[in-house]
């Protein structure tokens, strides 16, 4: 079986906690998306058809963001992945046992969870 990979849904922006309450405020009361606290303590916005979490990171000195890809074989597709170039990178936040998918990042260091949604 071939894997298949695609956008996912979810964009996380890991923000130093000293621009934290800013970021939150510009998304909340300047732009004024749509909350939501599914995932508490992170903070979701509806971002389209997208979700944009705001995630607080303590020990980061600037913003980073971190992208979602589905798959419907996410061994295959890290593999896939990494033979191109990608780096893994699984050590960068824990998925939890039993999580179907990894972290990698591409060429320019941007982060990426490829992960096999539960509806796959």
């Amino acid at each position: 079986m071939k894997s298949e990979i695609e956008g996912g849904i979810n964009i996380a922006m890991k923000v130093p906690s000293h621009q934290y309450e800013a970021v939150v405020s510009f998304y909340r009361d300047v732009v004024k998306l749509p909350t939501f606290d599914a995932k508490a303590p992170a903070i979701g916005f509806v971002l389209g058809p997208n979700r944009l979490w705001i995630d607080e990171a303590p020990n980061y000195t600037q913003a980073e963001i971190w992208l979602e890809l589905f798959t419907n074989d996410h061994k295959a597709a890290l593999t896939h992945l990494e033979a191109g170039g990608a780096i893994r990178c699984d050590q960068i936040e824990d998925l939890g046992e039993g999580f179907r998918g990894g972290w990698i990042m591409n060429p320019a260091n941007v982060v990426h969870m490829v992960r096999t949604p539960d509806a796959w």
